[in-house]
């Protein structure tokens, strides 16, 4: 990594200033660095600059100069573009540049997009995250890395004031595969919590308080401690929507086959995801699924 403008600083191109992306480049201009973000609307970017973010005019303006890239998009398509694309990152990239890819995509992008910046001196992690936008605005994401060990360590600092669990977990494309096992164990929570709602309620039984019970004992998990009462009360403000993990567990039944494994849960759920989407819930938070459920028992 570049020498620090102050000590412990690097200067930090943040592309993707979305729901995930803005307060995590927040947390690293509060952390020190000078960030420079892009978005392609222009009020995001105008808005981080409010904050004390440097506001760039293109993916070009953001990377110019740059010890860091993080790149945090929607899918691989978009990652393809910013990265690989005309006036990309790997054309605008300063040699020796480090770049963090914490989207969710394919792993088999992130290998080929670390074979292509190989060639231009341009190291490169993925390091998709997990914790939602709680997760982001507390700066407490749990972290999988894949990629070189030396660019993990030196990467270490940036990641720190983003997550709490911060892990190498392998070579190129291993952060890709470790979330998207997380993603088909937090969909397949969510369906078992939704069947749970659905159980009690249907049996004349408090939700609320059987979910208070479950909580803890040894079905206790993050998505109770978190959304029980949400789910109860049908609240599904978007804090990670049913679109993005529709699409993540596409990533996980491709990851599977490529893999040459039977993943038989993970179907179903990304079933009954591919089901809240049809019905129209995209949009909302993925504890949605609860809606699934409810219609497949006749009791929406």
């Amino acid at each position: 990594m570049a020498a620090a403008r102050e000590e412990g600083s690097v200067k930090i191109a943040f592309i993707g200033l979305g729901i995930m992306g803005m307060p995590m480049a927040k947390h690293l201009v509060a952390a020190g660095h000078t960030v420079s973000g892009y978005n392609r609307s222009r009020a995001k970017v105008d808005e981080f600059a409010a904050d004390g973010g440097t506001a760039a005019a293109s993916v070009t303006d953001a990377v110019q100069g740059a010890d860091v890239v993080i790149t945090m998009l929607p899918n691989h398509p978009e990652v393809e573009e910013v990265v690989l694309g005309q006036g990309g990152v790997l054309e605008s990239a300063e040699p020796g540049a480090l770049l963090i890819d914490m989207s969710t995509i394919r792993p088999e992008t992130s290998i080929a997009i670390a074979e292509a910046a190989r060639d231009k001196n341009v190291r490169v992690l993925d390091a998709p995250v997990s914790g939602g936008e709680a997760g982001a605005k507390q700066a407490a994401l749990s972290i999988m890395v894949g990629g070189e060990e030396a660019d993990f360590a030196a990467a270490r600092p940036v990641f720190e004031a983003l997550g709490k669990t911060v892990v190498h977990v392998g070579p190129h494309g291993a952060g890709q595969v470790v979330k998207a096992a997380n993603q088909l164990v937090v969909g397949g929570i969510y369906g078992l919590v939704s069947e749970a709602i659905v159980l009690m309620e249907a049996s004349g039984v408090d939700a609320k308080t059987g979910l208070d019970v479950l909580a803890g004992g040894l079905a206790a998990n993050r998505i109770l401690d978190l959304k029980r009462e949400s789910m109860v009360a049908r609240q599904f403000q978007p804090g990670f929507r049913i679109d993005l993990h529709h699409k993540d567990m596409g990533i996980a039944t491709d990851a599977a086959r490529q893999a040459d494994v039977a993943l038989p849960m993970t179907g179903l759920v990304a079933q009954l995801l591919a089901a809240a989407r049809a019905m129209g819930h995209g949009s909302l938070d993925h504890s949605a699924l609860l809606k699934v459920v409810e219609q497949l028992s006749g009791r929406a």
